[in-house]
Protein backbone atom coordinates (compact mmCIF):
# COMPACT_ATOMS: atom_id res chain seq x y z
CA UNK A 1 0.00 0.00 0.00
CA UNK A 2 1.21 3.23 -0.93
CA UNK A 3 0.70 6.75 1.50
CA UNK A 4 -2.88 7.52 -0.02
CA UNK A 5 -4.16 3.95 0.59
CA UNK A 6 -3.49 3.88 3.75
CA UNK A 7 -4.88 7.21 4.79
CA UNK A 8 -7.99 5.90 2.70
CA UNK A 9 -8.45 2.66 4.56
CA UNK A 10 -7.31 4.17 7.68
CA UNK A 11 -10.73 6.68 7.16
CA UNK A 12 -13.04 3.53 6.31
CA UNK A 13 -11.60 1.20 9.05
CA UNK A 14 -12.68 4.05 11.59
CA UNK A 15 -16.25 4.51 9.88
CA UNK A 16 -17.06 0.61 10.02
CA UNK A 17 -15.65 0.37 13.80
CA UNK A 18 -17.79 3.23 14.94
CA UNK A 19 -20.62 3.26 12.75
CA UNK A 20 -23.21 0.83 14.64
CA UNK A 21 -22.96 2.81 17.66
CA UNK A 22 -23.15 6.36 15.56
CA UNK A 23 -25.58 5.33 13.21
CA UNK A 24 -29.08 6.40 15.14
CA UNK A 25 -26.57 9.96 15.94
CA UNK A 26 -25.88 10.65 12.22
CA UNK A 27 -29.44 9.69 11.07
CA UNK A 28 -31.28 11.95 13.83
CA UNK A 29 -29.21 14.79 13.18
CA UNK A 30 -28.50 14.89 9.50
CA UNK A 31 -31.64 12.91 7.75
CA UNK A 32 -33.10 16.38 6.21
CA UNK A 33 -29.39 17.68 4.78
CA UNK A 34 -28.56 13.65 4.10
CA UNK A 35 -31.51 13.28 1.97
CA UNK A 36 -31.48 16.35 -0.27
CA UNK A 37 -28.13 15.35 -0.46
CA UNK A 38 -28.76 12.14 -2.23
CA UNK A 39 -31.68 14.09 -4.14
CA UNK A 40 -29.09 16.54 -5.43
CA UNK A 41 -26.55 13.62 -6.23
CA UNK A 42 -29.03 11.96 -8.45
CA UNK A 43 -29.94 14.55 -10.57
CA UNK A 44 -26.01 15.32 -10.86
CA UNK A 45 -26.09 11.22 -11.95
CA UNK A 46 -28.56 12.33 -14.72
CA UNK A 47 -27.47 15.21 -16.03
CA UNK A 48 -23.78 13.44 -16.13
CA UNK A 49 -25.22 10.70 -17.67
CA UNK A 50 -27.61 12.24 -20.33
CA UNK A 51 -24.80 14.59 -21.27
CA UNK A 52 -20.98 13.45 -20.76
CA UNK A 53 -21.51 9.65 -20.66
CA UNK A 54 -20.23 8.75 -23.69
CA UNK A 55 -18.02 11.39 -24.44
CA UNK A 56 -16.14 10.60 -20.82
CA UNK A 57 -15.48 6.89 -21.59
CA UNK A 58 -14.50 6.65 -24.77
CA UNK A 59 -11.92 10.20 -24.28
CA UNK A 60 -10.89 9.04 -20.44
CA UNK A 61 -11.53 5.88 -19.24
CA UNK A 62 -10.94 3.75 -22.77
CA UNK A 63 -7.89 5.50 -23.87
CA UNK A 64 -5.97 6.49 -20.35
CA UNK A 65 -6.54 10.11 -20.89
CA UNK A 66 -8.22 10.89 -18.16
CA UNK A 67 -7.14 13.79 -15.38
CA UNK A 68 -9.13 12.41 -12.86
CA UNK A 69 -9.38 8.34 -13.16
CA UNK A 70 -5.78 7.77 -14.24
CA UNK A 71 -4.79 9.38 -10.93
CA UNK A 72 -3.55 7.66 -7.96
CA UNK A 73 -5.21 9.39 -5.32
CA UNK A 74 -8.44 11.31 -5.75
CA UNK A 75 -9.02 14.00 -2.79
CA UNK A 76 -11.84 12.09 -0.45
CA UNK A 77 -13.92 14.11 2.26
CA UNK A 78 -14.38 11.82 5.24
CA UNK A 79 -18.25 12.75 4.79
CA UNK A 80 -17.82 11.17 1.36
CA UNK A 81 -16.95 7.95 3.05
CA UNK A 82 -19.59 7.95 5.71
CA UNK A 83 -22.03 8.51 3.00
CA UNK A 84 -20.66 5.89 1.09
CA UNK A 85 -20.80 3.53 4.24
CA UNK A 86 -24.54 4.76 4.72
CA UNK A 87 -25.25 3.60 1.51
CA UNK A 88 -23.45 0.86 0.85
CA UNK A 89 -23.59 -3.24 2.22
CA UNK A 90 -21.49 -4.44 3.53
CA UNK A 91 -19.62 -6.83 1.27
CA UNK A 92 -19.24 -3.60 -1.22
CA UNK A 93 -17.13 -2.19 2.17
CA UNK A 94 -15.03 -5.48 2.69
CA UNK A 95 -14.14 -5.40 -1.32
CA UNK A 96 -13.12 -1.63 -0.79
CA UNK A 97 -11.03 -2.45 1.99
CA UNK A 98 -9.51 -5.37 -0.05
CA UNK A 99 -8.58 -3.14 -3.10
CA UNK A 100 -6.84 -0.91 -0.98
CA UNK A 101 -4.90 -3.06 0.34
CA UNK A 102 -3.42 -4.26 -2.15
CA UNK A 103 -0.35 -2.19 -4.65
CA UNK A 104 -1.98 -0.69 -7.05
CA UNK A 105 -0.12 -1.09 -9.96
CA UNK A 106 -2.15 0.31 -13.01
CA UNK A 107 -2.81 3.60 -14.75
CA UNK A 108 -6.22 3.61 -12.88
CA UNK A 109 -7.70 5.22 -9.56
CA UNK A 110 -7.54 2.63 -7.03
CA UNK A 111 -11.30 2.84 -6.65
CA UNK A 112 -11.68 1.88 -10.36
CA UNK A 113 -12.85 -2.38 -11.35
CA UNK A 114 -13.18 -3.46 -14.74
CA UNK A 115 -16.74 -2.82 -14.27
CA UNK A 116 -16.20 1.46 -13.11
CA UNK A 117 -15.78 2.55 -9.50
CA UNK A 118 -16.51 0.36 -6.38
CA UNK A 119 -18.21 3.89 -4.65
CA UNK A 120 -22.32 3.31 -4.49
CA UNK A 121 -22.04 7.45 -3.64
CA UNK A 122 -18.55 8.30 -5.18
CA UNK A 123 -16.18 11.47 -3.71
CA UNK A 124 -18.06 14.66 -4.59
CA UNK A 125 -14.97 15.96 -6.31
CA UNK A 126 -14.73 13.09 -8.78
CA UNK A 127 -18.73 13.52 -9.19
CA UNK A 128 -18.10 17.22 -10.15
CA UNK A 129 -14.93 17.12 -12.41
CA UNK A 130 -15.13 17.96 -15.78
CA UNK A 131 -12.00 18.21 -18.06
CA UNK A 132 -11.88 21.38 -20.03
CA UNK A 133 -12.26 19.18 -23.47
CA UNK A 134 -15.58 17.98 -22.01
CA UNK A 135 -17.23 21.26 -21.02
CA UNK A 136 -16.25 22.27 -24.12
CA UNK A 137 -17.32 20.05 -26.18
CA UNK A 138 -20.98 19.51 -24.70
CA UNK A 139 -21.16 23.20 -23.61
CA UNK A 140 -20.25 24.87 -26.57
CA UNK A 141 -23.16 23.01 -28.21
CA UNK A 142 -25.69 23.54 -25.20
CA UNK A 143 -25.30 26.82 -23.36
CA UNK A 144 -28.45 25.26 -21.14
CA UNK A 145 -26.88 22.50 -20.04
CA UNK A 146 -23.83 25.35 -19.04
CA UNK A 147 -26.20 26.47 -16.82
CA UNK A 148 -27.53 23.93 -15.31
CA UNK A 149 -23.68 22.79 -14.33
CA UNK A 150 -23.43 25.94 -12.98
CA UNK A 151 -26.61 25.39 -11.11
CA UNK A 152 -25.36 22.13 -9.26
CA UNK A 153 -21.81 23.46 -8.90
CA UNK A 154 -23.13 26.34 -6.48
CA UNK A 155 -25.82 23.82 -4.71
CA UNK A 156 -22.75 21.65 -4.00
CA UNK A 157 -21.13 24.38 -1.58
CA UNK A 158 -24.64 24.04 0.66
CA UNK A 159 -23.77 20.64 1.46
CA UNK A 160 -19.54 21.41 1.30
CA UNK A 161 -18.61 25.03 2.10
CA UNK A 162 -18.46 25.91 5.39
CA UNK A 163 -19.33 29.74 5.42
CA UNK A 164 -22.56 28.34 7.14
CA UNK A 165 -23.51 24.64 9.32
CA UNK A 166 -23.05 22.38 6.24
CA UNK A 167 -24.10 18.84 5.76
CA UNK A 168 -20.10 17.63 5.59
CA UNK A 169 -18.79 19.23 8.57
CA UNK A 170 -22.27 18.10 10.75
CA UNK A 171 -21.08 15.04 10.27
CA UNK A 172 -16.85 15.06 11.29
CA UNK A 173 -18.28 16.91 13.95
CA UNK A 174 -20.41 13.26 15.04
CA UNK A 175 -17.14 11.27 14.62
CA UNK A 176 -15.08 13.72 16.06
CA UNK A 177 -16.65 13.68 19.56
CA UNK A 178 -16.63 9.96 19.49
CA UNK A 179 -13.08 10.53 19.70
CA UNK A 180 -12.30 9.67 15.99
CA UNK A 181 -9.77 11.58 14.66
CA UNK A 182 -8.82 11.17 10.08
CA UNK A 183 -6.70 13.15 7.91
CA UNK A 184 -9.26 13.16 5.84
CA UNK A 185 -11.65 15.67 8.05
CA UNK A 186 -10.36 18.46 5.87
CA UNK A 187 -13.33 20.88 7.67
CA UNK A 188 -12.08 20.23 10.74
CA UNK A 189 -8.32 20.43 10.13
CA UNK A 190 -7.23 22.35 6.95
CA UNK A 191 -6.63 25.75 8.12
CA UNK A 192 -8.11 27.45 4.39
CA UNK A 193 -11.22 25.94 5.72
CA UNK A 194 -11.09 26.70 9.02
CA UNK A 195 -10.14 30.08 8.25
CA UNK A 196 -14.05 30.19 6.82
CA UNK A 197 -15.39 28.80 9.36
CA UNK A 198 -14.10 31.62 11.95
CA UNK A 199 -14.71 34.63 9.25
CA UNK A 200 -18.26 32.91 9.31
CA UNK A 201 -18.83 32.84 12.92
CA UNK A 202 -18.86 29.28 13.03
CA UNK A 203 -15.66 28.84 15.70
CA UNK A 204 -13.99 31.37 17.97
CA UNK A 205 -11.15 33.18 16.61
Amino acid sequence: MNSYQKEQLEALQIIRSHMADLKTELLRTVESSLNEYLLFRSQTDKFLSDHFSAICSLSCYQSRLSACCSKDGIITFFADVVINALNTNEAELDRMETMLKKPNKSYKCVYLAPEGCVWRVKPIVCQMFLCDKAEEDVFGKNPVAREEWEIFKKKKKDFTWPDKIVLFDQIESIFISAGCSSTLMYLNKSPGLLRIKRQAGLIEK
